[in-house]
């Protein structure tokens, strides 16, 4: 495994990070994503408003953050819906704060980041339901968001990439177009890569199968929806993006899940950053491929924005 200096020197540094005071391992899982993020993702882009709201549901409320763009007129703006990363354990507003800034800015789309119920406490299907109820509460509010129910996509990346694949198979036909950020997308964790990274970097094996035995129920352990790797009916996906990084042990559960769309019949374009570790889009303060994966994702969204025009 050759390593760049710049990734050896974020390697180095998150060696280094200690979450302050954590209560137990999953605390101190969450504190050392939030931490990392903090201190490796650069300086954070001005947007024109960021508003938080809450969708109230039948048992719980589900917080959104909703980014508007510099420059750019509220009506009838596109949409980008934004399902974070954190292996269903961990994740939310602060730990992908800068990238969806520069995906607002360099779209020029209004971005709904969804804070989905985590696991453990909230197994599946709680994340998923909630990346669904919010989508749909966003489709019939549209209008009142300065939101055009005809333009919105949808990105993910890793545990996200996996909701926002299992939510593009079921209200596809409301999308114009996905983007999986690698992906996590099987829960078996025995592919070729997995052997190669099984210490990391970034991952690694035993928090893998620790993450998924906190997700995954019993009863859905073939959950198609659950494990996206499953997954053979795409009929409602959307053209698709998929960024993979070379060194990451999900590399090849991504090329898998390409290949089962690709077969099923989804426009999908594969984009490999070689070089890069799972996790390298929270590393923008050192690595300018986050800037040039936020500008690829920006030009797909367009493409196919206009598309449907």
């Amino acid at each position: 495994m050759q390593l760049t200096p710049k990734i050896t020197q974020i390697l180095n540094h998150l060696e280094t990070i200690q979450p302050f005071n954590p209560q137990d391992s999953l605390d101190g899982a969450r504190k050392f994503l939030e931490t990392m993020s903090l201190q490796l993702s650069g300086k954070k882009e001005a947007v024109a408003v960021i508003e938080e709201l809450h969708i109230p549901q039948e048992n719980h409320q589900i917080p959104v953050r909703i980014y508007r763009p510099k420059g750019k007129e509220i009506q009838q703006s596109s949409a980008i819906i934004y399902i974070h990363g954190g292996w269903f354990i961990a994740g939310g507003y602060e730990t992908h704060d800068a990238v969806v800034r520069k995906l607002a800015n360099k779209t020029g789309s209004v971005v709904v980041f969804i804070d989905y119920r985590l696991a453990p406490e909230h197994p599946f299907p709680a994340g998923l339901n909630d990346s669904l109820d919010s989508i749909k509460w966003v489709i019939e509010n549209a209008e009142s968001l300065g939101i055009d129910p005809d333009k919105i996509g949808i990105i993910g990346d890793s545990a996200g990439a996996a909701l926002a694949t299992a939510v593009s198979t079921q209200i596809g036909k409301h999308l114009k177009f996905q983007v999986l950020i690698y992906p996590a997308v099987d829960n078996q964790l025995n592919s070729k890569t997995w052997e190669t990274y099984e210490n990391g970097p970034v991952l690694n094996k035993q928090g893998g199968i620790e993450a998924w035995a906190g997700y995954l129920p019993e009863e859905e352990k073939e959950n198609p929806l659950a494990i996206p790797v499953l997954i053979k009916e795409f009929k409602e996906t959307p053209s698709t993006l998929i960024i993979l990084a070379e060194h990451d042990p999900l590399l090849d559960d991504g090329k898998q899940l390409s290949e089962n769309m690709k077969n099923a019949g989804v426009d999908i374009t594969i984009s490999f950053y070689k070089d890069m570790v799972h996790g390298f889009m929270h590393m923008g303060e050192l690595l300018e491929e986050v800037q040039s994966a936020v500008d690829e994702m920006a030009a797909f969204a367009h493409q196919n924005l206009k598309s449907g025009e």
